[in-house]
């Protein structure tokens, strides 16, 4: 299965054309209005489109805990649409009484968060009545107290929650670079990532492009697919098999055609490791 993020650019292109997808996913918090033109425009793509629903907000690795009020607005969106998938990010946002950062921070890898992330994980696929998807992210400081490889923590939150895991192997890349690999050794380092992982938990795979900078790599979702990332995303299908995959693009949106043929490589690149 293949799919594209569906962003505004495009809401219209893609209603009025047969696109070669099998999906298509959205933020979910774009689209917690109660009624309104953005629900409306998304219950159209559900007529022609199955969807995923990918959030950003709900802050699983908060010790302050879940928000009750985010969490029914999801709730009642996943009940609308009847999605393919709903995944979140492993990271924080929500700090104290009600501060948000905006922003995906990243979460220690130990027994203490894992532990968290269990909990947290648990309470929302039991409001949701259904498994979760969890993503990895891209971080661009850790913590000195890790005690967990990141494939895992991964590993073990599957087991011990049920979710399952959104694999993004752009993140991977982006991390290994901005520890110092170039990107045919960051590559490598991401194929070691996944080969690290149980079986079976990866439900679905995101691609998406990244920016260089002199310093820093940015996970920015601002251009194709690199080199490097598609490297690692046929030795994910040869490892994993034919996941779901997706082509993320949410910065300096190009025509749809362009992503339609990012999505066409996917599907053409999972033929040729499967067979």
């Amino acid at each position: 299965m293949i799919g594209i993020g569906w962003r505004q650019p495009h809401y219209q292109a893609l209603l009025e054309q047969s696109a070669d997808l099998d999906f298509i996913e959205v933020h979910s918090e774009n689209f917690f209005a109660e009624g309104g033109a953005s629900l409306a425009v998304l219950m159209q793509g559900r007529e022609r489109y199955a969807v995923s629903l990918h959030g950003v907000g709900l802050s699983l690795g908060s010790a302050a805990g879940l928000d009750p009020v985010h969490l029914e607005r999801l709730a009642r969106l996943v009940e609308r649409v009847q999605p393919l998938q709903v995944s979140d990010h492993a990271s924080f946002a929500r700090v104290g009484s009600g501060l948000h950062a905006n922003d995906l921070l990243p979460i220690a890898f130990d027994d203490e968060n894992l532990a968290l992330m269990v909990r947290h994980v648990q309470q929302v696929q039991e409001r949701l009545r259904r498994p979760l998807l969890v993503e990895n992210i891209s971080a661009y400081l850790g913590w000195g107290r890790d005690t967990l490889a990141e494939p895992e923590f991964f590993s073990e939150l599957t087991r011990r929650s049920g979710c399952g895991l959104l694999l993004d192997v752009n993140n991977l890349v982006v991390n290994a670079r901005n520890g110092g690999l170039n990107a045919e050794a960051a590559a490598d380092a991401a194929c070691r990532w996944i080969d690290a992982l149980a079986p079976g938990i990866v439900g679905e795979i995101h691609l998406a492009g990244h920016a260089e900078l002199p310093d820093i790599v940015i996970d920015d979702h601002g251009s194709v697919v690199p080199d490097a990332v598609w490297r690692v995303y046929a030795h994910a299908v040869d490892r994993l098999g034919p996941v779901p995959s997706l082509i993320e693009w949410d910065t300096n949106v190009p025509p749809l055609a362009v992503l339609l043929a990012e999505g066409r490589k996917a599907r053409r690149l999972q033929t040729e490791v499967v067979a």
